[in-house]
């Protein structure tokens, strides 16, 4: 059975999760989902009492919304008057109240083998308490924002879990970054308290994290912004590692000699400080409605949004989700491999497990370091139950064959979820059959920044899966598909995905410009969320999410997709990863411009140019063949894996105005890109 004919079968959830599944079958499903769209306050109301609650929700103000511009100021409010703190529930509650205060929160995973530790929930209660007083003693009350510019250390969960605690409204900027692009979020958010780390290790390339906050920081000054405090954790220079219990460095820890310049009166050591911080820190008790952080995304502008989301309603949803979707029981070791500072992070790696009381693993490296078997060793090194990670790295592992997987017992996995981008069909099927040996469900989640959670996603033990399709929505989510204009299209379609009602965990609002908001999220279709992602609804209800609106293009007419082009490339063996980017045309207006990066061993030739082509006019028809094919071993890429489409059209167009090309992994794929391009007359 080809790709091809593997994306049109179904597959079934396996018995053995099924049977002690949250949700064991998709009639169950249904009932839930109903309930959760005809009653939300009593559906969400039920699943919050679980949670610590300080005061309960006013009569009758438990949903207060309006999606209609005409019809006043967008806004979402759930459960007014309740106050919570998300710092006690994710660690107090699961210590005092759970009673889990020896269970393993994070296996600490580090950039070389051997470099590890581990922390308990009532360890890291203590720590969290310590960096909270250390807050507290810089100036940093309720309502402040501090920027969090870290590597994947447990001194960043500590850090804003600790701004949590008492109130503080954290910034979490990808430590990958440039310093124009840290400043840039300091100034908007105007954090005045900067918490970082000297340096981390990614693979074999050296990151200075404390010497481009330095730059950030100057870069702040001369717009208006005086940072007055920086807190760096101690990582790769002398003395990386020690604690006042343990002073000597730890025999695993490699010894590094990275030297950071600190200034006098504004920068302080992370050790020093906790060194004499009590252990003993009351939460401070916030409104349900209350700013939890400000996360930045891309904006269609260039603009970064500073997307704002709230205490009770976001906790709720990330834990009810997380639970949900990947079916967790308590005894699970869970990995998601997404970096804390994008919002897979936040919601997946840190505030949804410990939510839930989860064991989970944080891997400071990356997956391919030192080499493509690392993610099957720490699999088996923690018995990695659920693992979470994206199609960009399943097709990266996709270039190495089996071999690194089969090396690696594995048996251990039990859900495999994906992330970030619609998946296609040939990386779904290499996941499930090559690293999930066609026993571990796959949860294939659609969600965004601005979402919180997931929003549509199958359930290991109810849905049936198709490769490809995220298959139904979530608890609470009711999708529509939109034609331009704004008519709700019914049964099978193709359209604007957009959601009619609000849930929890949805952003609440543009940080500083709630007018942009309303016009990025609610102007173009009144009365609905829109999401920006294109979809598709077949016979069976399932949804395919076909990618952003803006990577789609008209050629002759015909509305075509990127991610339905680039799907049908690497349906074909020989070709580990595409990515298709719309090229001007004298006649069609627009055509197909591909770049293909091939297996390891395949030669890139006129024959596999053909077949790529024929394949393609196959799969959905003569107008999506591609004019244009490019041999390109490596994309473009951020350092969290996303392709950078934007750098793909101006070597396509031969044009060198790249624009801010500081995100990108390896600068050197570019020049290749530019020598590989055909000659175009």
């Amino acid at each position: 059975m080809d790709a091809g004919d593997s994306a049109e079968k179904v597959f079934a959830p396996n018995v053995e999760v099924q049977q002690s599944a949250h949700v064991k079958s998709l009639d169950e499903y249904k009932t839930l989902y109903q309930k959760s769209i005809d009653e939300p306050v009593a559906f969400w109301g039920e699943i919050l009492q679980d949670f610590h609650l300080e005061k309960q929700p006013r009569p009758n103000k438990s949903l207060e919304f309006n999606f209609n511009c005409d019809d006043g100021p967008i806004g979402v409010k759930w459960f007014q008057g309740a106050t919570t703190n998300v710092c006690y529930n994710v660690l107090d509650r699961i210590v005092k109240e759970k009673g889990k205060g020896d269970k393993i929160a994070f296996y600490w995973e580090g950039n070389d083998i051997g470099d590890d530790s581990k922390i308990t929930y009532s360890e890291l209660l203590v720590e969290v308490c310590k960096f909270a007083n250390v807050l507290k003693d810089v100036g940093v009350k309720r309502g402040d924002r501090v920027a969090i510019y870290m590597p994947m250390i447990i001194e960043l969960v500590v850090a804003m879990l600790a701004c949590a605690r008492i109130g503080a409204i954290h910034s979490i900027v990808f430590g990958g970054f440039s310093a124009d692009s840290l400043a840039g979020r300091m100034v908007d958010g105007q954090c005045s308290v900067v918490v970082t780390a000297d340096g981390v290790y990614r693979g074999s390339k050296l990151l200075k994290l404390k010497e481009v906050v330095d730059n950030a920081i100057t870069l702040a000054d001369k717009k208006g912004l005086k940072v007055h405090t920086v807190i760096a954790v101690r990582h790769l220079g002398p003395g990386a590692g020690q604690t006042p219990e343990a002073p000597a460095q730890s025999a695993k820890r490699p010894c590094y000699d990275l030297e950071t310049t600190m200034v006098e009166g504004r920068d302080h050591w992370w050790h020093d400080k906790m060194a004499t911080a009590s252990d003993q820190c009351e939460p401070e008790w916030m409104d349900a409605e209350d700013p939890l952080f400000i996360l930045y995304t891309s904006g269609s502008t260039g603009t970064p949004k500073g997307v704002v989301h709230t205490q009770i309603g976001y906790m709720l949803y990330t834990a009810t989700t997380f639970k949900y979707s990947f079916d967790f029981h308590d005894d699970h070791v869970y990995w998601c491999t997404a970096d804390i500072g994008w919002i897979t992070g936040h919601s997946y790696v840190v505030y949804g497990p410990m939510a839930n009381g989860a064991t989970s693993v944080l891997f400071e490296g990356v997956p391919t370091y030192p080499d493509p078997g690392r993610c099957w060793q720490i699999t088996d090194k923690y018995n990695v139950s659920i693992l979470y990670t994206a199609p960009t790295l399943i097709r990266t592992l996709m270039k190495f064959g089996d071999e690194p997987i089969k090396k690696y017992s594995r048996q251990s996995l039990r859900v495999l979820g994906t992330v970030g981008e619609p998946i296609n069909p040939e990386a779904w099927l290499f996941y499930y059959k090559s690293i999930g040996d066609s026993r571990c469900p796959i949860v294939d989640t659609f969600w965004q920044t601005e979402t919180g959670g997931h929003t549509i996603t199958s359930l290991p033990g109810a849905t049936p899966m198709k490769p490809g399709s995220a298959t139904l929505p979530f608890f609470g989510i009711d999708p529509v598909i939109l034609n331009d204009d704004g008519k709700i299209l019914k049964g099978e379609c193709e359209g604007s995905l957009a959601f009619r009602r609000p849930w929890p965990g949805m952003m609440r609002t543009v940080y500083g410009d709630h007018e942009r908001f309303e016009r990025t999220y609610f102007k173009t279709f009144p009365g609905f969320y829109r999401t920006g992602d294109g979809c598709r609804r077949d016979k069976d209800g399932y949804l395919w999410v076909t990618g952003r609106i803006d990577d789609m293009f008209n050629v002759s007419g015909h509305l075509l997709s990127t991610a339905e082009i680039e799907s049908a490339v690497v349906e074909l063996p020989e070709v580990a990863e595409a990515a298709a980017v719309a090229y001007p045309h004298k006649v069609k207006g627009q055509c197909c411009y591909c770049f293909v990066t091939l297996v390891q061993g395949v030669t890139y030739s006129e024959e596999i140019i053909t077949k790529i082509k024929q394949h393609v006019r196959q799969r959905i028809g003569a107008h999506a063949q591609p004019d244009y094919l490019q041999n390109s071993p490596s994309l473009p890429k951020t350092r969290s894996g996303k392709i950078m489409r934007r750098v793909l059209r101006k070597v396509a167009q031969n044009s060198r105005d790249l624009g801010d090309i500081s995100t990108m992994a390896d600068p050197g794929v570019v020049e290749e890109l530019f020598k590989n391009r055909p000659k175009i007359s």
